[in-house]
């Protein structure tokens, strides 16, 4: 039997960077995975994703310099060249992962971990024992059981990504961010999307002001959204709901994740519902047995599973450290405009506040690009100026919400940013506008 310091369970963007920081920490460290590294995330979740949200982006930009008097032939779609540079990207990416385990001297072992009763690990043919496990196992698409979907050929996220003919017809069941972003990647390049969501609303997690934003986008790129009805049941190539009958070519469910708890399960860890019950440091109801990232509580967010490892592995090294701030996690959204967001929404606030909200049409870089749809969005205490949250909806925006996330980080209050120079022309500047009328001392407002 081979003995570690650590055996970290899942080699995704939560297992695998809580294993390297353990090894660059002198940790000796054994790492596991059934599937392929990176996990979700880079194989069939936000890496194909953003690849393919950045095609589309492509296109709409090449589209808006025609309207500027920038005029090139017919855009034609080489819809498999597409889909190949999105697998020779995620292969680089995965074998830059595989580099970084073997330049830290992580062990790595590739199969199903079982766990015995005494915490001994099997893998393979190989038994292994560590002082401390961390479980950072992930999740798997939910379908929902509607009734006649056993006679449908359909996609999740876990499947889609694999495709190599653009569908002409593509309706996407699901009204959050994946379902969003899936509708924004292929309307562009032409297949005709159908957006089916159940609910009233569509991303009804992000930023309330953004979503009719979203919608108009989405009108005028042909994507057909259809909100508030009950489905009923799926018959062949047809979806009946309460309000119609709508037949489609490709369908894609993005209707939410479910965590992989099953290893969790056999060692009979407490859960609070679906999720492993974790303390501020990742502790489970087993002693030396962690768990981050979607089994556990909080945002399922590839960057959110990473600090909980980190944080997990600065626990065991005795540093003491800071838990991980939910309102310190940023939450993107990488639709056209993008919507990037921390903290609380406005409804959510429990203080007196004040709200700061700059349209993007003022702002001159924002003209010269044509990118004027959004805003920026600062929330803040009344009485002691804290940062209680922001939104930056925009071209870019999630890049530029981190000058607000710093500061907030950093335990500054409005007052660093007001005070900060910005370039000009540039977009960031609006964030230094808003946080100046706070105070009643913005200019383009």
């Amino acid at each position: 039997m081979t003995k570690f310091d650590l055996a970290v369970i899942g080699a995704g963007p939560g297992g695998y960077i809580a294993a390297i920081h353990a090894a660059k920490n002198g940790m000796k460290v054994a790492l596991i995975e059934r599937g392929e590294v990176g996990g979700a995330c880079y194989n069939v979740g936000c890496i194909p994703s953003k690849i393919m949200l950045e095609h589309s982006k492509l296109v709409q930009s090449i589209e808006r310099g025609r309207t500027w008097g920038i005029h090139t032939e017919e855009t034609t779609i080489d819809f498999p060249r597409l889909m190949q540079r999105k697998d020779t990207i995620v292969q680089e990416l995965l074998t830059n992962i595989e580099t970084y385990i073997e330049k830290n001297a992580i062990t790595f072992f590739r199969g199903e971990a079982q766990i015995a009763h005494d915490l001994t690990i099997s893998v393979s043919e190989h038994t292994i024992h560590a002082k401390d496990i961390i479980l950072a196992t992930g999740s798997k698409p939910f379908v929902p059981p509607f009734k006649g979907l056993e006679e449908v050929d359909y996609d999740t996220t876990d499947t889609f990504f694999s495709i190599t003919e653009l569908p002409k017809q593509l309706t996407i069941i699901g009204g959050g961010v994946i379902a969003i972003e899936m509708a924004f990647a292929l309307a562009p390049l032409g297949t005709k999307v159908t957006v089916l969501n159940h609910s009233e609303d569509i991303l009804q997690t992000e930023e309330p002001d953004a979503r009719p934003i979203i919608r108009q986008r989405m009108e005028e790129l042909g994507i057909e959204l259809v909100r508030d009805f009950t489905f009923e049941r799926f018959e062949k190539n047809k979806i009946y709901t309460s309000i119609g009958v709508f037949p489609f070519e490709h369908v894609l469910f993005a209707t939410g994740r479910r965590p992989n708890v099953e290893l969790a399960e056999s060692l009979a860890l407490a859960f609070d519902g679906r999720l492993v019950q974790t303390n501020e440091h990742g502790e489970t109801s087993r002693k030396h047995v962690f768990a981050i990232g979607d089994i556990t509580g909080g945002f399922q967010l590839a960057h959110s599973a990473s600090a909980e490892g980190v944080h997990v592995v600065d626990y065991l090294l005795g540093r003491n450290p800071k838990p991980v701030q939910q309102d310190e996690i940023p939450r993107c959204v990488y639709t056209h405009p993008e919507i990037a967001t921390f903290g609380l929404l406005a409804h959510e606030v429990k203080e007196p506040y004040k709200m700061i909200e700059l349209p993007l049409r003022t702002n001159p870089k924002a003209l010269m690009e044509g990118n004027t749809e959004g805003f920026v969005k600062l929330i803040v205490s009344r009485t002691t100026q804290r940062i209680l949250g922001a939104c930056v909806m925009g071209d870019k925006s999630t890049e530029l919400l981190n000058a607000i996330l710093a500061a907030k980080t950093a335990g500054a209050d409005v007052t660093m940013i007001a005070n900060m120079i910005f370039p000009h022309p540039t977009m960031s500047e609006h964030i230094a506008d808003a946080a100046r009328e706070v105070y009643g001392q913005g200019i383009h407002i």
